[in-house]
């Protein structure tokens, strides 16, 4: 889990973005995404992160709420295979996948070497205890600051407040939340201005980390098949979400391309 070319990071300018659906994607990388982290955590701004899937772009096309949320990000990494051919099909070749597991291990290891505390925030306590091990384990000398299992239904206004102040106290500058989407990205979007830390909204990764929850194989996540892998590890709890919003949203991907090439037509026309 160590990533060598992790000692000369620095900022990049910010990187060049795609709305797909009508939300923004940003085409980076681990190592610039890593950068930009690490330079607000040392600053202590308060920023949010998102990890982006076909899930993700389907909630926000529902919901203009939630896309106000997502396009509010500081960063939207494409963390869906699907997200990556979306835009290098709107015109951006140089487009990676940047996974918000592997993303977090980046950042994990950069935190450990800066000195830069870090906080967890959902899981289980059980699961918390297990991926705290397996940081120390892989990344010596790393300050975990607070370690936080919110109940699975919402907190009470009182129970968010104390959980706020227990981040705050903590000192944190980088807090990965795993609480699910829609539910992390809210939870950011609505904690940004009270923590002058950078959170970053990871989903299943300290379950994925511990190997509570199995990931897809290699060539499965290559081909954007993970989805298919999860339906089967877990078919109750997702058959429904893969039925409602893959298929749309290859149709509607669709839709907005061939809209894309019919205005990139007619601009072509006019300059002529």
């Amino acid at each position: 889990m160590s990533f060598s070319t992790l000692p000369e990071l620095s900022p990049a300018p910010l990187p060049i973005s795609r709305p797909i659906l009508g939300m923004r994607v940003d085409a980076t990388t681990y190592r610039d995404a890593t950068a930009h982290v690490m330079a607000w955590a040392n600053a202590g701004q308060a920023r949010y992160v998102c990890a982006a899937n076909v899930h993700m772009v389907m909630e926000t096309h529902d919901s203009a709420e939630f896309r106000d949320v997502v396009n509010g990000a500081d960063l939207v990494t494409s963390d869906g295979v699907p997200l990556v051919w979306a835009l290098k099909a709107l015109g951006v070749p140089q487009a990676e996948r940047v996974y918000g597991p592997t993303l977090m291990l980046h950042v994990c290891e950069a935190a450990a070497r800066d000195g830069v505390p870090v906080a967890l925030y959902g899981g289980t306590s059980e699961s918390l205890k297990a991926f705290s091990a397996v940081l120390h384990a892989n990344y010596p000398g790393i300050q975990l600051a607070c370690m936080i299992a919110p109940p699975f239904r919402p907190p009470t206004a009182e129970e968010d407040a104390q959980y706020t102040q227990q981040l705050i106290d903590s000192g944190a500058r980088i807090v990965f939340v795993g609480i699910g989407c829609p539910k992390q990205e809210r939870w950011m979007a609505a904690h940004t201005g009270r923590l002058n830390a950078v959170l970053m909204g990871m989903g299943a990764a300290f379950d994925f980390h511990t190997g509570r929850v199995r990931q897809a194989p290699v060539f499965m996540q290559r081909l954007g098949l993970e989805w298919l892998f999860r339906l089967v590890m877990e078919p109750r709890r997702l058959w429904k979400r893969y039925a409602k919003h893959n298929p749309r949203f290859v149709g509607l991907f669709v839709l907005q391309l061939l809209g894309q090439r019919v205005i990139d037509r007619g601009r072509k026309a006019s300059k002529g």
